[in-house]
């Protein structure tokens, strides 16, 4: 089957529009409200990246934030409770659903038979005795590790092998997360967290490919090879996966698109020329962990747009700031904003706000940044917001008379 060039600027807006609305950026709630909104929000999108970077809300907060209206950081916990999602690795730390479980196990196993994920060598006798004690004593937080004082019979150990033992039960799927507090997370034995009725069966190579295709097409709808195995270090997921795609494109399932730098990207057939999901001016304020931007060059080849998080980057280096936050406005990136929450002060700082894209008109933009800004400060626990720089500079003024 011939690949569908993609060449025409109209073309290209069509992928992004089916790329967002896919990834549930483009309607006011697309999964509900409140809890159940995130329920469904995770369920649908797949996973949430967890991050510890707190300048402003952490950005497994922040991604459910931007799909689901009246969403607070709360409700993730209350999620992890009652078993609807568990914590475990995607292609980083993630929040998952429960009904995916099964797909984490091929890389439990291969943790368990000596793939290395952090650390080399594990100290069994030391996994033994900490495995002993969680099953005779229940649950054990973070913290319970960190008390150096020897108490005679009641296990402690020093901090550092034993944090390393307990993460490594944890990635070889003896221990589950079964509560958090912030960051701190409490271990229990798997077993213990699982919900009954959970599938436990490990899926082979071929079901694993076919789980990743069918949730790709649900919330990127579009994929390549390079973005359905991203960062996933399963032993012959690539052969499996080209097969699988190779197929579904012999038998007509799957339509090739190919865009002018080359990069090729599959969906349903059909699905291109189907009619265009509607768009509004609406401004979304996106995490750098976001599902729709954590693949930098598939942000790059469908939407044009640079882009990196600099807090890895050296100070003296960095050319927009520490955390910038991608700016979608309607189906564009448009920009980024580097912001702060100075939390002893109620205060919201947009430290720096980069825009770049000269497609739109200024007065609609400042208008929709000013109110996607308000229930961003107060999800960010913030009474006001102050501007410290703009690009360009003759946009500031309106700005903050917006806000």
């Amino acid at each position: 089957m011939t690949a569908i060039e993609i060449k025409h600027p109209t073309d290209k807006q069509r992928l992004r529009r089916l790329a967002l609305s896919a990834q549930g950026l483009l309607a006011a709630q697309p999964f509900g409200r409140g809890l159940a909104g995130a329920r469904e929000a995770i369920e649908h999108i797949g996973y949430v990246q967890i991050d510890s970077i707190s300048v402003i809300e952490r950005a497994h907060h922040h991604v459910l934030q931007s799909r689901v209206p009246n969403y607070q950081p709360e409700l993730l916990n209350k999620l992890l409770l009652a078993g609807d999602v568990f914590e475990y690795w995607s292609h980083a730390a993630a929040f998952l659903p429960m009904a995916d479980f099964r797909f984490s196990l091929p890389y439990k196993a291969a943790i368990k038979s000596g793939q290395v994920h952090w650390y080399k060598n594990p100290d069994q006798k030391l996994m033994a005795e900490l495995l002993a004690r969680i099953r005779a004593d229940g649950p054990l937080r973070s913290r319970d590790l960190e008390n150096r004082q020897s108490k005679k019979g009641a296990g402690w150990w020093d901090w550092k092998p034993a944090k390393k033992a307990l993460e490594q039960l944890y990635m070889q799927g003896d221990l589950m997360v079964s509560n958090r507090q912030g960051f701190e997370k409490t271990y229990d034995l798997t077993e213990r967290v699982l919900p009954s009725g959970t599938d436990t069966r490990t899926p082979s190579t071929e079901e694993f490919a076919w789980h990743l295709l069918d949730q790709q097409l649900r919330c990127q709808g579009l994929v390549s090879l390079k973005g359905l195995i991203y960062l996933r270090k399963i032993k012959g997921l690539r052969q499996a996966m080209t097969a699988l795609l190779a197929e579904q494109v012999s038998q007509g399932r799957l339509q090739e698109l190919k865009l002018s730098n080359g990069d090729v990207f599959l969906l349903p057939k059909g699905k291109f020329e189907k009619p265009l999901p509607r768009v509004s001016k609406r401004l979304k304020i996106l995490s750098p962990f976001d599902n729709a931007v954590i693949q930098r060059q598939r942000l790059a080849a469908l939407f044009d747009f640079d882009y990196q998080i600099e807090c890895y980057v050296p100070a003296a280096k960095r050319q927009y700031g520490y955390f910038c936050l991608p700016l979608l406005f309607g189906d564009e990136f448009i920009g980024r904003m580097d912001c702060k929450a100075h939390r002893s002060e109620n205060r919201l700082e947009i430290i720096a706000l980069h825009l770049e894209k000269q497609s739109y008109d200024e007065n609609e933009l400042i208008a929709a940044l000013a109110e996607a800004l308000k229930p961003f400060r107060q999800f960010q626990r913030c009474d006001s917001i102050s501007v410290s720089r703009v690009s360009p500079n003759h946009l500031t003024q309106g700005l903050q008379q917006a806000l």
